[in-house]
Protein backbone atom coordinates (compact mmCIF):
# COMPACT_ATOMS: atom_id res chain seq x y z
CA UNK A 1 0.00 0.00 0.00
CA UNK A 2 2.80 2.62 1.03
CA UNK A 3 6.32 1.93 -0.26
CA UNK A 4 9.11 4.62 0.80
CA UNK A 5 12.78 3.72 0.24
CA UNK A 6 15.66 6.04 0.68
CA UNK A 7 13.95 9.30 1.25
CA UNK A 8 15.86 12.21 2.07
CA UNK A 9 14.60 15.92 2.54
CA UNK A 10 17.09 18.57 3.97
CA UNK A 11 16.61 22.05 5.02
CA UNK A 12 19.45 23.96 4.46
CA UNK A 13 22.79 22.07 6.60
CA UNK A 14 19.63 19.83 8.61
CA UNK A 15 19.01 16.90 7.51
CA UNK A 16 15.18 16.13 8.67
CA UNK A 17 14.75 13.16 7.04
CA UNK A 18 17.99 10.78 6.15
CA UNK A 19 17.38 7.87 3.82
CA UNK A 20 14.28 6.29 5.31
CA UNK A 21 12.85 3.03 4.18
CA UNK A 22 10.37 1.31 4.92
CA UNK A 23 6.76 -0.45 3.59
CA UNK A 24 3.20 -0.55 4.74
CA UNK A 25 1.09 -3.16 4.47
CA UNK A 26 -2.91 -2.80 3.43
CA UNK A 27 -4.60 -2.53 6.66
CA UNK A 28 -1.68 -2.51 8.99
CA UNK A 29 -1.59 0.21 11.15
CA UNK A 30 1.62 1.58 11.09
CA UNK A 31 3.04 3.68 13.70
CA UNK A 32 6.23 6.68 13.32
CA UNK A 33 7.41 6.95 17.37
CA UNK A 34 9.64 9.60 18.21
CA UNK A 35 10.31 12.95 20.01
CA UNK A 36 9.98 16.19 18.20
CA UNK A 37 11.74 17.05 15.82
CA UNK A 38 12.78 13.65 14.44
CA UNK A 39 11.69 13.89 11.05
CA UNK A 40 7.97 12.34 11.26
CA UNK A 41 5.59 15.00 10.48
CA UNK A 42 8.08 16.10 7.66
CA UNK A 43 7.92 11.94 5.97
CA UNK A 44 4.02 12.72 6.27
CA UNK A 45 4.19 15.82 4.42
CA UNK A 46 6.04 13.97 1.93
CA UNK A 47 3.71 10.82 1.43
CA UNK A 48 0.80 13.60 0.79
CA UNK A 49 2.55 15.39 -1.45
CA UNK A 50 2.89 18.69 0.51
CA UNK A 51 6.71 18.63 0.35
CA UNK A 52 8.85 17.37 -2.38
CA UNK A 53 12.01 14.97 -1.48
CA UNK A 54 15.64 15.65 -2.15
CA UNK A 55 15.50 11.78 -3.57
CA UNK A 56 14.31 8.24 -2.61
CA UNK A 57 10.63 7.14 -3.87
CA UNK A 58 7.53 6.99 -2.42
CA UNK A 59 4.95 4.82 -3.99
CA UNK A 60 1.31 4.56 -2.73
CA UNK A 61 -0.49 1.54 -4.23
CA UNK A 62 1.99 1.63 -6.67
CA UNK A 63 1.79 4.75 -8.07
CA UNK A 64 4.55 7.15 -7.92
CA UNK A 65 3.51 10.34 -7.86
CA UNK A 66 1.22 10.95 -4.43
CA UNK A 67 -0.14 14.20 -6.20
CA UNK A 68 -2.13 12.45 -8.65
CA UNK A 69 -6.06 13.18 -8.63
CA UNK A 70 -6.49 9.26 -8.54
CA UNK A 71 -3.97 9.04 -5.38
CA UNK A 72 -4.71 12.14 -3.83
CA UNK A 73 -9.08 10.73 -3.06
CA UNK A 74 -7.50 7.29 -1.13
CA UNK A 75 -5.81 9.93 1.46
CA UNK A 76 -7.41 11.51 4.28
CA UNK A 77 -4.34 13.64 6.27
CA UNK A 78 -4.91 15.15 9.53
CA UNK A 79 -1.81 17.45 10.34
CA UNK A 80 -0.58 18.86 13.28
CA UNK A 81 -2.18 22.50 12.34
CA UNK A 82 -5.35 22.37 12.17
CA UNK A 83 -7.19 22.39 8.90
CA UNK A 84 -10.49 23.90 9.54
CA UNK A 85 -12.77 26.94 9.01
CA UNK A 86 -13.21 28.01 12.29
CA UNK A 87 -16.11 30.74 10.97
CA UNK A 88 -18.49 28.09 9.70
CA UNK A 89 -19.93 25.50 11.47
CA UNK A 90 -19.29 21.98 12.08
CA UNK A 91 -21.77 20.91 9.48
CA UNK A 92 -20.60 23.77 6.99
CA UNK A 93 -17.05 22.50 7.20
CA UNK A 94 -17.88 18.88 6.41
CA UNK A 95 -19.91 19.85 3.38
CA UNK A 96 -17.25 22.16 1.92
CA UNK A 97 -14.43 19.32 2.26
CA UNK A 98 -16.54 17.06 1.00
CA UNK A 99 -17.36 18.99 -2.16
CA UNK A 100 -13.66 19.40 -2.85
CA UNK A 101 -13.78 15.27 -3.65
CA UNK A 102 -17.04 15.76 -5.96
CA UNK A 103 -19.85 14.47 -3.14
CA UNK A 104 -23.38 15.84 -3.78
CA UNK A 105 -26.58 15.40 -3.27
CA UNK A 106 -27.54 12.17 -0.52
CA UNK A 107 -24.32 10.92 -0.87
CA UNK A 108 -23.01 13.99 0.93
CA UNK A 109 -25.47 14.47 3.79
CA UNK A 110 -24.74 10.38 4.45
CA UNK A 111 -20.96 11.28 5.01
CA UNK A 112 -21.27 14.37 7.10
CA UNK A 113 -23.63 12.67 9.32
CA UNK A 114 -21.60 9.42 9.74
CA UNK A 115 -18.90 11.57 10.25
CA UNK A 116 -20.54 13.69 12.79
CA UNK A 117 -21.63 11.16 14.36
CA UNK A 118 -18.17 9.19 14.29
CA UNK A 119 -16.47 11.88 15.94
CA UNK A 120 -19.22 12.99 18.56
CA UNK A 121 -20.15 15.76 17.20
CA UNK A 122 -23.68 15.84 15.88
CA UNK A 123 -25.18 17.62 19.07
CA UNK A 124 -22.75 20.94 18.06
CA UNK A 125 -23.09 20.60 13.91
CA UNK A 126 -24.70 24.01 14.05
CA UNK A 127 -22.02 25.74 16.01
CA UNK A 128 -19.27 27.54 14.47
CA UNK A 129 -15.94 25.79 15.04
CA UNK A 130 -14.67 28.67 16.54
CA UNK A 131 -16.42 28.29 19.85
CA UNK A 132 -14.93 24.60 19.38
CA UNK A 133 -12.28 23.49 22.53
CA UNK A 134 -9.12 22.26 20.98
CA UNK A 135 -10.51 18.53 21.61
CA UNK A 136 -13.47 19.32 19.49
CA UNK A 137 -11.82 21.02 16.55
CA UNK A 138 -9.27 18.31 16.46
CA UNK A 139 -12.22 15.58 16.20
CA UNK A 140 -13.62 18.18 13.43
CA UNK A 141 -9.96 17.56 11.95
CA UNK A 142 -10.34 14.16 11.33
CA UNK A 143 -14.05 13.82 10.46
CA UNK A 144 -13.28 16.29 7.58
CA UNK A 145 -10.04 13.72 6.75
CA UNK A 146 -12.16 11.10 6.24
CA UNK A 147 -15.52 12.37 4.64
CA UNK A 148 -14.53 11.04 1.04
CA UNK A 149 -13.63 7.41 2.75
CA UNK A 150 -10.02 7.35 1.76
CA UNK A 151 -8.36 4.30 2.40
CA UNK A 152 -5.10 5.48 4.03
CA UNK A 153 -5.56 7.73 6.67
CA UNK A 154 -2.31 9.69 7.93
CA UNK A 155 -2.48 10.71 11.60
CA UNK A 156 0.26 13.98 12.76
CA UNK A 157 0.66 13.83 16.35
CA UNK A 158 -3.54 13.99 16.56
CA UNK A 159 -3.75 14.25 20.12
CA UNK A 160 -1.32 16.67 21.25
CA UNK A 161 -3.06 19.27 23.32
CA UNK A 162 -6.24 17.71 23.96
CA UNK A 163 -8.85 16.99 26.50
CA UNK A 164 -8.71 13.45 28.28
CA UNK A 165 -12.82 12.78 26.41
CA UNK A 166 -11.05 13.84 22.75
CA UNK A 167 -8.57 11.53 22.91
CA UNK A 168 -10.33 8.71 23.82
CA UNK A 169 -12.90 9.59 20.91
CA UNK A 170 -9.67 9.81 18.63
CA UNK A 171 -8.61 6.22 19.68
CA UNK A 172 -11.75 4.89 19.50
CA UNK A 173 -12.35 5.73 15.82
CA UNK A 174 -9.18 5.06 14.89
CA UNK A 175 -9.50 1.18 16.32
CA UNK A 176 -13.10 1.29 14.61
CA UNK A 177 -10.86 2.43 11.23
CA UNK A 178 -8.56 -0.62 11.87
CA UNK A 179 -11.29 -2.95 11.83
CA UNK A 180 -12.89 -1.95 8.71
CA UNK A 181 -9.48 -2.24 7.05
CA UNK A 182 -8.05 0.45 6.56
CA UNK A 183 -4.15 1.77 6.12
CA UNK A 184 -3.41 3.73 8.93
CA UNK A 185 0.14 5.86 9.66
CA UNK A 186 0.38 7.28 13.20
CA UNK A 187 3.02 9.38 14.13
CA UNK A 188 3.58 10.14 17.79
CA UNK A 189 6.22 11.07 20.63
CA UNK A 190 3.45 9.19 23.22
CA UNK A 191 4.62 6.16 23.63
CA UNK A 192 1.56 4.72 25.16
CA UNK A 193 -0.15 5.39 22.14
CA UNK A 194 2.20 3.75 20.29
CA UNK A 195 1.71 0.18 21.93
CA UNK A 196 -1.87 0.62 22.00
CA UNK A 197 -2.83 1.69 18.07
CA UNK A 198 0.01 0.15 16.12
CA UNK A 199 0.54 -3.30 15.03
CA UNK A 200 4.06 -2.34 14.23
CA UNK A 201 6.20 0.76 15.02
CA UNK A 202 9.10 2.58 13.28
CA UNK A 203 11.53 4.41 16.31
CA UNK A 204 12.41 7.45 14.35
CA UNK A 205 14.95 9.74 15.60
CA UNK A 206 17.25 12.41 13.63
CA UNK A 207 15.57 11.26 10.65
CA UNK A 208 16.87 7.78 10.98
CA UNK A 209 14.79 4.55 11.82
CA UNK A 210 16.59 3.14 15.02
CA UNK A 211 14.35 -0.09 14.43
CA UNK A 212 11.44 -1.34 12.85
CA UNK A 213 9.12 -4.42 14.51
CA UNK A 214 6.00 -5.16 16.19
CA UNK A 215 5.64 -3.54 19.64
CA UNK A 216 6.12 -7.13 21.28
CA UNK A 217 8.92 -7.78 19.64
CA UNK A 218 10.57 -4.08 20.18
CA UNK A 219 10.12 -4.29 24.06
CA UNK A 220 11.34 -8.18 24.10
CA UNK A 221 14.46 -7.14 21.95
CA UNK A 222 15.16 -3.75 23.19
CA UNK A 223 13.55 -3.43 26.34
CA UNK A 224 15.50 -4.67 28.92
CA UNK A 225 14.80 -6.34 32.05
CA UNK A 226 11.27 -5.60 34.84
CA UNK A 227 11.82 -3.43 37.54
CA UNK A 228 9.82 -4.28 40.75
CA UNK A 229 9.17 -1.18 42.86
CA UNK A 230 8.67 -1.37 46.48
CA UNK A 231 6.88 1.37 48.27
CA UNK A 232 8.12 0.96 52.15
CA UNK A 233 5.65 2.17 54.93
CA UNK A 234 6.57 5.29 56.90
CA UNK A 235 6.65 3.79 60.01
CA UNK A 236 8.93 0.84 58.55
CA UNK A 237 12.70 1.29 59.83
CA UNK A 238 14.95 1.42 56.71
CA UNK A 239 17.85 0.63 58.73
CA UNK A 240 17.39 -2.76 58.32
CA UNK A 241 17.22 -2.74 54.44
CA UNK A 242 21.44 -1.22 53.87
CA UNK A 243 21.50 -4.00 51.49
CA UNK A 244 18.85 -1.66 49.11
CA UNK A 245 19.16 1.58 47.57
CA UNK A 246 16.48 3.22 49.19
CA UNK A 247 14.88 6.42 46.99
CA UNK A 248 11.73 8.67 47.92
CA UNK A 249 11.21 5.18 50.77
CA UNK A 250 11.01 3.20 47.61
CA UNK A 251 13.16 0.42 46.70
CA UNK A 252 13.57 -0.52 43.12
CA UNK A 253 15.10 -3.41 41.71
CA UNK A 254 16.05 -4.10 37.67
CA UNK A 255 15.28 -8.20 37.11
CA UNK A 256 14.92 -11.06 34.57
CA UNK A 257 12.59 -12.70 37.44
CA UNK A 258 10.12 -10.19 38.98
CA UNK A 259 8.46 -13.01 40.88
CA UNK A 260 11.78 -14.52 42.36
CA UNK A 261 12.29 -10.67 43.60
CA UNK A 262 8.39 -10.28 45.35
CA UNK A 263 9.44 -13.45 46.99
CA UNK A 264 12.93 -12.60 48.90
CA UNK A 265 11.64 -9.02 49.80
CA UNK A 266 8.94 -10.55 51.11
CA UNK A 267 10.65 -13.29 53.19
CA UNK A 268 12.41 -9.89 54.77
CA UNK A 269 9.35 -9.63 57.08
CA UNK A 270 9.18 -5.92 56.82
CA UNK A 271 5.77 -3.47 55.69
CA UNK A 272 5.23 -2.40 52.38
CA UNK A 273 2.89 0.04 51.59
CA UNK A 274 2.54 -1.62 47.77
CA UNK A 275 4.84 -3.56 45.62
CA UNK A 276 4.61 -3.85 41.42
CA UNK A 277 6.08 -5.11 38.50
CA UNK A 278 7.43 -2.06 35.85
CA UNK A 279 7.64 -4.21 32.62
CA UNK A 280 9.41 -2.67 29.86
CA UNK A 281 7.76 -0.26 27.61
CA UNK A 282 8.50 1.53 24.21
CA UNK A 283 9.82 4.53 26.01
CA UNK A 284 12.55 2.40 27.54
CA UNK A 285 12.78 1.02 24.62
CA UNK A 286 13.53 4.36 23.41
CA UNK A 287 15.87 4.79 26.17
CA UNK A 288 17.83 1.74 25.78
CA UNK A 289 18.58 2.70 21.79
CA UNK A 290 19.53 6.71 22.34
CA UNK A 291 20.85 7.01 25.90
CA UNK A 292 17.89 9.76 26.43
CA UNK A 293 14.02 9.49 26.73
CA UNK A 294 11.04 10.31 24.51
CA UNK A 295 10.50 13.69 25.90
CA UNK A 296 13.88 15.11 26.31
Amino acid sequence: MIFIENLVKSYDSLKAVDSLSFEIKKGESFGLLGPNGAGKSTTINMIVGILKPDSGIIKLNGEIDPTQKKIRSQIGNTPQSLAIYEDLSAEENLLFFGKLYNLSGSKLKERVKYCLDLVGLTNRKDDMAKTFSGGMKRRLNLAAAIIHEPQIILFDEPTVGVDPQSRNFIFENIEQMKSEGKTIVYTTHYMEEAERLCDRVAIIDHGKILKLDTVDNLINAHGGKSSVIAELSPTQDIDTLSQYEIIDNKITIETDNPVDIIKELSALNITFKSIHIKRPDLEKVFLNLTGRRLRD
